[in-house]
Parts: C-alpha cells; structure tokens; sequence
C-alpha cells in the first residue's frame, strides 16, 4: 500500500514538473497544421478563441491601471518624442517588427493575418465590459489574470501553426535561433522593449514590470499544458 502511494504521489509530482518547467520549443499539438496555409475549420476555430484570448487577457492589464503592456509603452514613447498619434506610433512599430522578419527569414501565414483583426476584437470585448477594480489588490489580481489568459490564448493560436503576429514571431525567431527557454526568450525581449519605451516616455507602472517579467513563464506554462496533447498515431504509416 506504502509503496504504491509513494509510485502515484512520483507520478503526480512528474506530472506537475512537466507542466511548470521552462518549454525550449513549440509543441507539436493534434492540431498543428503541416503549413502556415494548412487551413482547417478546427485550426481557426482554435486560432481565433486563441486570439480573442489574447486580446482578452491585454484588455485585463489595461483596465487595471497599474501599468500598460511593453508594446503599448513604447508606442506611448514614440508618440511623445513625434507627437504622432498613439494608434499612428502603434502603425510604425508593427511595420518595423514586421521588416524585422526579412532577415529573420520569417514568413507570414493565416494566423498573421487573423491576428491584426481578432486581437483588437478581443481587447475591445474586454475593455468595454471588463469594469475598473473597486481596490489595489483587485488590480493586482487583474493584472496575474491578464498575463495567465494572455499566456493561454498566445500558446493557442501559436500552436496552431498558422503564423504568428509580428511580436511572437519575433520572439520564435530568437527562440530557435538562441535554444534558450521560452521564459527567457520572452522576458529578454519584453524588457528590452520596455526600457526603450520607458526612457522615449512611455507611462510605466508595476503592472508594467509583473508582465514583462511573468508573461514568458505564462506561455511557458501553457505550451508545456498543450503538449500533453500530441499528434495522433497514423495507422497507415510506417
């Protein structure tokens, strides 16, 4: 009895290790596609809960009012330093992710595109009835929430193999090019970006820092989740 206690609780505690340790790819899920133009109705459906997600989970941090996502801030610093609109400063710095992929040798997909209408779509769901919080440890809590959905519907859609965004394909490209863990990959770059928006003028507050510094443990996370759910063994194949 003893020992089979012992056996389950080591299974258990594996399982758990799988889930949190840091991810150093992506995973290969039932429903990754075999290209980025590999369009399935279970593929979008899939891509774009995973979208609205990760507009959802940025419209949390948003209405906490601690502090706007890296992207955002850098925007932010642009728009001070050009006098630009801030939706304007947001163009150019998706246009220059965007010229990054060249020498990346990165390509565009379905999910590419789906991303700049889905995303906005969920982010404005969230902003207009997601309600300010009542108090500061209610923002704090809003803030863990916005980065663990963001983690969840980031690690969907890129699952999916259809593309990514500008961001995360950037953040792929280093991926595979460093073999470092997700976590670092993601951190290294949102505080990067972060430290550029902040000195060009860009409002920074903790919530700022809780998701440049949590959001690659949250994709982490999530990737190690749906790798538990591997391609199915083809019969017909050797």
């Amino acid at each position: 009895m003893s020992l089979t206690l012992t056996s389950e609780f080591a299974k258990v505690r594996q399982k758990i290790i799988d889930l949190v340790a840091p991810k150093h790819s992506v995973p290969i899920t039932r429903w990754t596609a075999d290209g980025l133009w590999d369009i399935s109705w279970l593929r979008v459906l899939l891509l774009t809960i995973g979208i609205i997600l990760l507009g959802i989970g940025g419209s949390f941090t948003v209405q906490s009012d601690l502090g706007t996502a890296p992207w955002t801030v850098l925007a932010q610093g642009i728009s001070v330093q050009t006098g630009l609109p801030l939706g304007v400063s947001f163009f150019f710095v998706s246009l220059s992710v965007f010229l990054m992929w060249i020498p990346l040798a990165l390509k565009p997909g379905y999910g590419t595109i789906a991303n700049t209408v889905f995303f906005a779509a969920g982010l404005q769901i969230g902003v207009d009835y997601i309600p300010s919080p009542a108090n500061t440890f209610i923002a704090y809590l809003m803030v863990l929430l916005g980065v663990f959905i963001t983690g969840c519907g980031g690690a969907l859609y890129i699952t999916c193999g259809l593309g990514t965004g500008p961001r995360d394909g950037i953040m792929l490209a280093f991926l595979g090019k460093t073999k470092m863990p997700i976590t670092i990959v993601r951190a290294i770059i949102e505080i990067v970006v972060l430290t550029v928006g902040y000195f060009l003028g860009g409002d920074v507050g903790i919530g700022t820092v809780i998701i440049a510094l949590l959001i690659g443990r949250s994709f982490s996370f999530w990737f190690n989740f749906f790798a538990r759910f591997p391609p199915k063994a083809n019969p017909l194949k050797p």
